[in-house]
């Protein structure tokens, strides 16, 4: 196991937050951020810098990830260069609602591109095995529902390109013509429908108070983001009913990441696995 560098919290100052963690600029070296984990977290930061530097040597565009570090207090986490002036899709869309359009299109496009990209199935996981290894660690589901979720995600045709993980549109950022792709902890390989799946659940399925709080705009701007993303991402020929039909109980699924992440049931999500429950 790769030994953590250590390092001092007195050289960073505390730039934002997350639902794992912290994110740091050093105070002398403005291409130095630092990602920081809460209390408690030490396998996770070491898998996502393992797979970030898998990625980034993909081509696939991400920051350049450097060390595995720990802080005088025991918390773990990563080094990255640090991109300037950044702006993460969901920031942006709410600063600048009047080009909710420009942002969901440009989006769209980052995870078409993202999603054609092949992967060596030697080096990362199949998101069927991550989400049924995801289904049977988790406590909230009934024998029966395992065996119909079970059955659902084997179903699914199997794909050998890029899967994000994780593809919310605050994991995806932008520094003037350039955009990248943040937060790689759950990238794997797989069907895409995995993937676009969280899209529409940060936008559509999660609470108004949700979405305030972590995309900063208002629910009825996130549907708006949806709605431009959609047709952009699957062809204007198809209809926004039938896309989300099909994109529901993908959607669904993702509980089992959400569970995994804060321990508690989300029965708000588990209402779009009804078509298989």
């Amino acid at each position: 196991m790769e030994k953590a560098i250590k390092i001092s919290l007195d050289d960073y100052i505390l730039f934002g937050g997350g639902a794992n963690g912290e994110s740091y600029n050093h105070k002398s070296d403005p291409s130095v951020m630092l990602k920081l984990y809460f209390p408690g977290k030490v396998t996770q930061p070491l898998d996502e810098v393992t797979l970030a530097r898998k990625v980034y040597e993909m081509g696939i565009p991400t920051p350049e990830p450097g060390e595995y570090v720990v802080t005088e207090d025991g918390r773990y986490g990563i080094r990255f260069r640090r991109i300037p002036d950044k702006v993460s899709f969901s920031r942006a869309t709410a600063d600048h609602p009047e080009k909710v359009q420009e942002y969901a299109q440009t989006f769209a496009q980052m995870c078409l591109q993202l999603h054609r990209t092949p992967v060596d199935t030697r080096l990362f996981e199949n998101v069927k095995d991550r989400y049924l290894r995801l289904l049977e660690e988790n406590p909230f589901f009934t024998p029966e529902e395992k065996k119909k979720l079970r059955s659902f995600i084997l179903s699914v045709p199997d794909e050998d390109t890029a899967i994000h993980g994780d593809l919310q549109y605050s994991n995806a950022i932008l520094s003037g013509d350039k955009r990248y792709f943040i937060d790689l902890g759950d990238f794997c390989y797989g069907n895409h429908l995995f993937d676009v799946g969280m899209v529409y659940l940060c936008c559509c399925l999660s609470q108004e108070s949700f979405i305030q709080e972590t995309f900063h705009m208002p629910k009825s701007l996130a549907i708006r983001f949806w709605e431009h993303f959609a047709p952009a991402y699957f062809g204007p020929e198809r209809s926004l009913a039938d896309i989300e039909q099909e994109i529901l109980p993908f959607a669904g699924l993702k509980t089992l990441i959400v569970e995994r992440d804060t321990r508690c049931p989300m029965p708000e999500f588990r209402a779009a696995l009804s078509s298989i429950l």
